[in-house]
């Protein structure tokens, strides 16, 4: 996933980028408006965070500019006034969400994970379906591919993947997993989860013993990284 970030507060492009990037994003970041609309407007980004009060060119007329040239890039536009008619001449001119300074990152990555989930331009792929690699993976058809070649997956490692998918990103504990993809009234155990997860990465990543997908968080468990 790659995510246009147009800041002009140092401290801020350099705490939201190298967050952005742990959480497995990459980050283009420019300081001003004019140069924003100009980096938007020549390369795909999956996600553009765009304050509104920038140098040159304000978010605002940023945000409208990129709608009229047809371009349907989430925006999620940040602000530090509180104004209730920023926010709704905001979200008129195009913007998908807005978030008000000072806020907390935790909040900002929510909103981002949001805004992707719900874009149906987003890297290829629809609410339908979902890429990566060379892998394809048609939720409605319970299908995945990997090239041209059809993989079986069991319902169990279907429903895993699809489940870290849609939450792409985030960290999960093995206890939530279970939770999560077995149900409460199962009766597997952690090891389960690390199981099926290993079976996973035999059959979708290039190299299984260093997955760039399927990624362990040590100490904590595991996350899909888009």
């Amino acid at each position: 996933m790659k995510i246009l970030l147009v800041e002009d507060e140092e401290g801020l492009i350099l705490t939201l980028t190298d967050r952005l990037v742990s959480e497995g994003f990459e980050v283009a970041s420019v300081r001003d408006g004019k140069a924003g609309f100009e980096l938007a407007s020549s390369e795909n980004f999956d996600l553009i965070i765009l304050d509104l009060m920038l140098p040159k060119m304000n978010g605002f007329d940023v945000c409208r500019d990129l709608r009229r040239n047809e371009d349907q890039t989430p925006i999620l536009m940040l602000t530090a006034k509180g104004e209730t008619i920023d926010k709704v001449l905001g979200l008129k001119l195009g913007a998908d969400d807005y978030l008000t300074k000072p806020f907390e990152v935790m909040e900002l990555l929510a909103r981002i994970e949001a805004l992707l989930r719900r874009s149906s331009v987003n890297n290829g792929h629809s609410e339908h379906g979902f890429r990566f690699g060379n892998v394809a993976i048609d939720f409605r058809r319970a299908e995945v591919k990997k090239g041209s070649m059809a993989l079986e997956l069991s319902a169990m490692e279907f429903k895993l993947l699809q489940y870290l998918v849609e939450n792409r990103g985030a960290v999960h504990t093995r206890d939530h997993l279970l939770d999560a993809v077995w149900g409460y009234d199962a009766m597997p155990t952690t090891r389960t989860v690390d199981v099926h997860i290993a079976w996973l990465r035999q059959k979708l990543e290039e190299n299984p013993k260093h997955p760039q997908f399927i990624q362990t968080v040590h100490g904590f468990g595991y996350k899909f990284a888009a």
